[in-house]
């Protein structure tokens, strides 16, 4: 797949929404000018240029691509493994993801890679942060290189959570059987600073970052390691992610190991900070809340994965209130089963409201943390927004469908109704990575076939 930057004029949309929070969520019917992989114009009756592809956006709405802050891409080939559809976390992961673990061949992982980009870019996403721990002593390094490969080849940006366990205790489900052996230290880091060299890039506008990543602060490395972790990430100028405060087991081993509570335990590990952001958070005391927001720290907030496990439901409004930095991510679909970012939008405003009432989400909060929180959690400051100067990263959505009918207020239709809603166009750094519904060069029917083969050898 070749996708060409493009000049573009985005002529006649029935709504804009802009990404932002407040009064400024709704730009109204306004055409767009894109050029240089930027918004260059904002405005009602644009008129074309004679170097500008025009695409007609009657009967669509147009939002800020979705930033997908929390993904598992090589979970793409464990979907509905029956032995672990009904299991809460720590028996699914005992279940399904780390069985198989060693059986996952860089072939395998680029199936994986390749069906979950496309159902991303297909929902809307354009730019995923992976976090990729398919690592172990004996293993090969290959597959975050593969993943940055099929990311470019989609032209999504993509940031590699290089993850990954340092210690073998009988507290990580991954390798306490003691079929793999962890990682040292110094392999981690090795690779890491390979990374890098060779993919990151720290402007606003990165279409690659790498950052650190243990897959969990707990049961992936020993406390005295964490510290020495934070420390050299930060000495490399790269940002840090992990889970934490998944579920109550998560909540009940920090106090009974560390007498403290999750957030209070990487505290004092100096893995606070706003180069700092979580997955999951589902369960935090009002201090914790607090601590993440005079640091700045981020939160991936997985609702649809954090219900189909019985986890919990994470306080994302009260969190947002008090000024964490939030976002939306769809986690691994091992454990959701969908990698659609236009099902989590829908599912995170809705199921806070089941709890809170109606008033505790609105959609064009939602919106704000699934496109200008994400971007703001990874550091891409350019990103996120519709806005003058911002990276030209949009998404179309075709509202013809019969299901939309009715709507007295199309802008809130994909949210509101949530899936299907089908992507006419989707656009990355003014480049069409999804043209009037269909993704340029892939070729769907040999993905299908491979992703079914790829499903065969990893039965069990």
């Amino acid at each position: 797949m070749s996708i060409k930057n493009q000049a573009l004029l985005i002529k006649n949309p029935d709504a804009v929404m802009s990404g932002l929070a407040g009064e400024g969520a709704r730009l109204g019917r306004v055409d767009l000018r894109i050029r240089d992989g930027r918004i260059e114009a904002i405005a009602p009756h644009l008129e074309p240029r004679a170097d500008e592809r025009v695409i007609d956006a009657r009967s669509c709405v147009v939002y800020p691509g979705w930033v997908n802050t929390h993904h598992h891409l090589f979970q793409n080939l464990l979907k509905g493994v029956p032995a672990g559809i009904n299991a809460d976390l720590q028996e699914w992961l005992a279940a399904v993801p780390y069985p198989r673990l060693a059986r996952f061949t860089p072939e395998l992982a680029r199936i994986a890679a390749r069906l979950g980009l496309a159902e991303l870019l297909l929902s809307g996403v354009t730019t995923c942060a992976d976090h990729h721990y398919l690592y172990h002593a004996s293993g090969t390094t290959e597959t975050g290189d593969l993943l940055f490969e099929e990311a470019a080849a989609f032209g999504m940006r993509f940031v590699l959570c290089r993850g990954g366990a340092l210690q073998a205790a009988g507290d990580h489900p991954g390798f306490s059987s003691g079929i793999l052996k962890p990682e040292t230290f110094d392999q981690m880091f090795a690779d890491i600073e390979r990374l890098k060299a060779r993919y990151h890039d720290a402007s606003s506008t990165s279409m690659r970052r790498v950052v650190v990543a243990p897959t969990t602060p707990t049961f992936s490395l020993p406390p005295e390691l964490l510290r020495e972790v934070a420390r050299a990430a930060r000495g490399m100028g790269l940002r840090m992610h992990t889970h934490l405060s998944e579920t109550m087991h998560y909540v009940d081993f920090c106090r009974e190991r560390f007498g403290k509570l999750p957030v209070e335990f990487v505290a004092d590990h100096e893995w606070l900070g706003p180069d700092v952001w979580f997955a999951h958070l589902v369960h935090l005391q009002a201090s914790e809340i607090a601590l993440l927001a005079a640091s700045g720290s981020g939160c991936s907030h997985c609702p649809v994965s954090n219900a189909r496990l019985g986890s919990g439901i994470a306080p994302a409004p009260q969190m947002a209130a008090a000024g964490v930095p939030m976002s939306l991510a769809v986690d691994g679909v091992a454990s959701n089963e969908s990698g659609s970012m236009t099902h989590e939008a829908h599912f995170a405003w809705l199921v806070h409201r089941a709890k809170q009432g109606a008033a505790a989400t609105t959609i064009e909060q939602t919106i704000h943390w699934g496109s200008a929180g994400g971007a703001r959690v990874l550091g891409l400051e350019a990103v996120g927004t519709l806005e003058v100067g911002q990276a030209a990263d949009l998404v179309l959505y075709d509202i013809r469908d019969l299901r939309f009918n009715g709507f007295h207020d199309l802008a809130i239709a994909p949210v509101a109704a949530g899936e299907p809603a089908r992507v006419r166009y989707n656009v990355v750094d003014s480049r069409v990575v999804v043209d009037d519904g269909v993704i340029p060069g892939l070729d769907l029917e040999r993905l299908r076939h491979d992703a079914k083969e790829g499903v065969k050898r990893l039965l069990a």
